[in-house]
């Protein structure tokens, strides 16, 4: 256990299931206590499994297991009469925010001019403009505490272009650009800000993206062929065991950076 991380306060967007939710074990087994912000409930883009309730429920008893307090918070990145009361009731309960990890997005394909509107919307909505929701309520109580630490879920794609992927790159390279506008914002305030980017992750929406294209996961990591490492795909907890670091004194002086997790994909 990180004796420095033992009773900081992590919000964690996403948190019912895949990355979000090893993140929130990965922490609370460091005697990080646990505010996990879900919506859920189904979306009607895309098709795949959200995460539900009886996922935050699990989750909450698997922290509060390892000795944590949990706050489960039903909440829509999109809608800030969701997230506002949420990151309030943290504040009035625990006192403090310490480490934000802006996991909560979504992805699905298209040709980039074949795409509708409401699915260029839907996918900008969550995975861009939901994190700016989100910290922007959380950003006021580390800048009174003089500390914090942000970290966003981008992903190799927030790096380079991907086909049939436009909307989900585009939405997070304006991700890793917000990352770096914020390090820039609050680092007189000694908040630091970073940027994740993962290759393909063993979570549902790695199924749920499969599943819409009618082939298994394996198949669709064969034909991208992308890692340089011999594996399909990384696991949540290699993005877990990364937020972790990150949040750490040991990663103090890292800020607006980013930190590619991609078993050589970029290298290609």
């Amino acid at each position: 256990m990180d004796h420095q991380l033992k009773n900081k306060v992590a919000l964690i967007t996403g948190a019912a299931h895949g990355q979000g939710r090893a993140t929130a074990v990965a922490l609370a087994r460091e005697g990080v206590h646990i505010a996990a912000l879900d919506i859920a409930k189904p979306l009607s883009y895309p098709s795949y499994s959200m995460g539900s309730e009886d996922d935050l429920s699990s989750l909450g008893k698997e922290c509060n297991a390892l000795g944590v307090k949990f706050l489960p918070i039903i909440a829509d990145v999109r809608k800030d009469e969701d997230i506002l009361p949420g990151v309030e009731k943290i504040i009035r309960e625990w006192g403090q925010i310490d480490i934000l990890f802006n996991n909560a997005g979504i992805c699905g394909y298209g040709l980039a001019h074949e795409l509708s509107e409401a699915e260029w919307d839907t996918m900008i909505d969550i995975n861009l403009k939901g994190p700016w929701m989100v910290a922007r309520r959380v950003i006021p109580q580390m800048m009174k505490q003089k500390s914090g630490v942000i970290i966003n879920n981008s992903s190799v794609g927030g790096l380079r272009g991907m086909r049939r992927l436009g909307h989900y790159a585009a939405s997070k390279w304006g991700l890793t650009g917000l990352t770096k506008t914020w390090a820039l914002e609050l680092a007189p305030y000694n908040i630091r800000v970073v940027s994740i980017h993962p290759t393909g992750v063993n979570t549902p929406m790695n199924d749920g993206l499969a599943e819409m294209e009618g082939k298994t996961p394996q198949e669709i990591a064969e034909a991208s062929a992308g890692n340089l490492l011999p594996v399909p795909w990384i696991e949540p907890e290699d993005v877990a065991d990364a937020v972790v670091y990150l949040a750490s004194e040991k990663a103090r002086f890292i800020t607006g950076s980013e930190f590619i997790i991609d078993a050589g994909l970029l290298s290609r």
